[in-house]
C-alpha cells in the first residue's frame, strides 16, 4: 500500500475551511486548476468526494465534516513540531533527569547541584544511579541523560564529552596510622598493606605501574569495587586507601590524607551525553549547572 502524501493535509485543511476551490487556491497561492487536481487526489486518497456541488457552491460531505476538526489539529501540531523551540522557562519546567556517576560524586557535588537546581527550576528532579561500568548503552538508549567519568576505550565514539576537572590520586589512612605522621616516602608507602579499588577485581592499576617504574611493589591485602568501601576499610583498619582527591573530598572526612610518593598521572573527569540531546535546551541548562558546580566547588584538601 502506497504511503499517503502528508503534504495534502494542509491542502485539505484549507479546502474544508474555505469551502471553495477558488478561495483555497488564492490562500495557498495556487492556480484553480492546480487546486482542482489536489482535490481530486484527496478524493482518491480518502475514498470520499469531500466537497460536492450544491447550486453555485460546494458543501462538505459527512466524512469531510468529521475530518475538519481533526485535520485542523493535525496541521497545527505539525507546524508546532517544525517551529523553533520556545525559550526555556525554568520555573515551569517539569522533568526528571537521570545522572550516572561513580561513588563520591553525589557526596561531594550533589548538595550544591540540588540547591542550584531547586532555586532555578523547582520542578526538575534528579535521579542519581551508580556507574558500575563504562558501557555506553544507557546513554544510547536514553535510560541515562548524563554521565560523569573518565573517558576510556569502552566509551562510545559518538558521545559528546566535556571535561569537568582534573584529579590526582592521594593516600588516606586513619588517624594514628604510622603514615599519619612524618614524611611518606616510597619505602614507607609500600611497607604497608593496601586496598585496591577496581570494578573488575584487578589488583594492579596506575599506582602499581608508577611504583614498578621505580622498582617497587605494594602488597594488596584486599580488592573493593568503589572508593567509599576502600575508605571505610581504611577508617577501621591499618590498610592504606589510594583514591582520587577531588572525587572523595567528603568521603575522606576524619581520615588523614597525603600526597603519593610516586608520580601517578592525573585523571580528567568528564561529562558525557548522547548527541541527540545536544541541542535540547533543558539538557543544555543541566549540563551548565553540573559543569559550573564541579568547577566552582574546591576539593576538601586534608592532604599533608
Amino acid at each position: 500500500m502506497a504511503r499517503p502524501d502528508l503534504n495534502l493535509l494542509t491542502t485539505l485543511d484549507v479546502l474544508l475551511t474555505e469551502g471553495s476551490v477558488a478561495r483555497a487556491a488564492r490562500r495557498l497561492r495556487l492556480s484553480p486548476s492546480a487546486m482542482s487536481r489536489a482535490l481530486a487526489r484527496l478524493r482518491e486518497a480518502t475514498g470520499d468526494p469531500l466537497l460536492v456541488r450544491a447550486g453555485r457552491g460546494l458543501v462538505p460531505t459527512p466524512r469531510a465534516l468529521d475530518l475538519r476538526d481533526r485535520v485542523g489539529q493535525l496541521v497545527k501540531d505539525g507546524e508546532a513540531v517544525l517551529r523553533p523551540a520556545e525559550a526555556l522557562d525554568l520555573k515551569r519546567l517539569t522533568r526528571t533527569f537521570t545522572l550516572r556517576t561513580r561513588d563520591g560524586f553525589v557526596e561531594n557535588f550533589g548538595p550544591a547541584l540540588l540547591t542550584r537546581i531547586g532555586r532555578e527550576a523547582p520542578g526538575v528532579r534528579l535521579c542519581f544511579v551508580p556507574k558500575l561500568d563504562k558501557d555506553s548503552t544507557p546513554l544510547r538508549d536514553g535510560t541515562v541523560d548524563l554521565e560523569t567519568g573518565v573517558v576510556g576505550e569502552m566509551t562510545g565514539p559518538e558521545l559528546r564529552v566535556q571535561a569537568l576537572f582534573r584529579d590526582r590520586f592521594i593516600g588516606a589512612v586513619r588517624p594514628g596510622h604510622p603514615l599519619s605522621r612524618g614524611k611518606v616516602t616510597a619505602a614507607r608507602y609500600v611497607g604497608g598493606k593496601h586496598i585496591s579499588v577496581s570494578r573488575r577485581g584487578r589488583d594492579k592499576g596506575p599506582v602499581d605501574d608508577a611504583l614498578a617504574n621505580t622498582g617497587l611493589t605494594r602488597e594488596i591485602a584486599t580488592i573493593v569495587g568503589d572508593f567509599s568501601s576502600a575508605l571505610a576499610l581504611a577508617r577501621g583498619s591499618d590498610l592504606i586507601a589510594t583514591v582520587p582527591e577531588n572525587h572523595t573530598g567528603n568521603l575522606r572526612a576524619g581520615l588523614i590524607s597525603f600526597p603519593l610518593p610516586v608520580a601517578v598521572p592525573e585523571i580528567t573527569v568528564s561529562l558525557l551525553w548522547h548527541p541527540r540531546l545536544d541541542a535540547d535546551p533543558a539538557h543544555r541548562w543541566l549540563r551548565t549547572c553540573v559543569r559550573e558546580v564541579c568547577t566552582a566547588q574546591p576539593a576538601k584538601r586534608r592532604t599533608r
